[in-house]
């Protein structure tokens, strides 16, 4: 055999050998071939969808692709989850979650077609909206000490409201009521709406939202500001004193925007798009735009994602399980 033929032979084991890394190298370096979808697995005009088409139209010019936003609702989001969680593992089909999956995964477990964790592959935690807690003004109280003094002396005869059972603003009063020894009776609501309209009318007396949602009623006298859940006043509210400065030691709460992609994407092309998002949230304009709307600005990699999700999923499964939190 000439060396010619010894080295082609060396050549093509060595290819075939390496084929396998060469073709995963390819296809992130050529990602995306083809348009993209990120599913919403909430009506349009939420939070998270609002969220969502912010990023998807930069990522798409970036990406040099389509990003099209799928809004698949139904089941607090178990829905388009299911979607997402069933698509091709090749960074095409991404989802957009709330704290909700990491509710789900302790309050629907065993009754979900996937696993909040080990189904998906992190991608980014995109931006966080810390939760504002408000009062109601037909309460006798100006701030969060009085409220909390005023709720202590009646055990059981003040309500509180929520968008849902499982929703955040549920968990985290939840979190809340189990910390300062308080007892209260939950009103569940069919969205955020309904019970801010309770809220205002003195029919309930406090709830969690976001800073966004409940901002214009600050402003308006409708109802007040107690305190937002962040470790420190945030620059979208910095006259806005914390429930931690109130007296409850490293209380934090937040709703939160993450994507996630099938079980797995190449780990190539998850870290291809967390790039892209943290370079987008950064961007001066867009940072600005998510911050009116009441977000802290994130974008973490994969592997933090990962991290984070798995410690919501922890830190709600023992609020649920400590407050025996059912769903109906």
């Amino acid at each position: 055999m000439t060396l010619h033929h010894t080295l082609s032979r060396r050549a093509a084991i060595a290819l075939a050998a390496g084929l396998p890394l060469a073709a995963g190298r390819a296809s992130a370096q050529d990602f995306p071939s083809r348009p993209m979808r990120i599913i919403v697995p909430y009506t349009p005009g939420g939070t998270t969808d609002i969220a969502t088409r912010l990023v998807a139209e930069p990522l798409s010019r970036v990406l040099g692709q389509p990003v099209v936003v799928e809004n698949r609702p139904g089941a607090n989001s178990i829905v388009g989850a299911a979607a997402a969680a069933t698509a091709a593992p090749d960074g095409t089909t991404l989802v957009m979650v709330l704290p909700a999956h990491a509710a789900n995964a302790t309050l629907q477990a065993g009754k979900m077609p996937f696993d909040a964790l080990t189904s998906f592959a992190p991608v980014s935690l995109v931006v966080q909206a810390p939760l504002v807690l408000a009062g109601s003004k037909h309460i006798p109280a100006e701030d969060f000490r009085g409220f909390v003094e005023y709720i202590r002396a009646r055990p059981g005869r003040v309500n509180y409201g929520s968008s849902g059972i499982g929703a955040t603003a549920h968990l985290a009063m939840e979190q809340m009521r189990l910390r300062l020894g308080l007892t209260m009776e939950h009103i569940p609501y069919r969205g955020t709406q309904p019970a801010l309209q309770d809220l205002m009318a003195g029919n309930i007396g406090l709830m969690f939202d976001t800073y966004s949602t409940l901002k214009p009623q600050f402003e308006g006298g409708n109802v007040r500001p107690l305190g937002i859940a962040t470790l420190t006043r945030p620059d979208f509210a910095p006259n806005l004193p914390t429930i931690v400065e109130a007296g409850l030691p490293d209380f934090a709460a937040s709703s939160w925007c993450m994507l996630l992609a099938p079980a797995r994407t190449p780990d190539a092309v998850t870290e291809r798009i967390a790039r892209e998002i943290h370079a987008i949230v950064r961007e001066p304009a867009m940072r600005q735009r998510l911050e009116d709307l009441g977000f802290v600005i994130e974008g973490r990699p994969p592997a933090a994602t990962g991290e984070f999700l798995r410690a919501e999923v922890n830190r709600w499964g023992e609020v649920i399980r400590a407050a025996d939190v059912r769903v109906e």
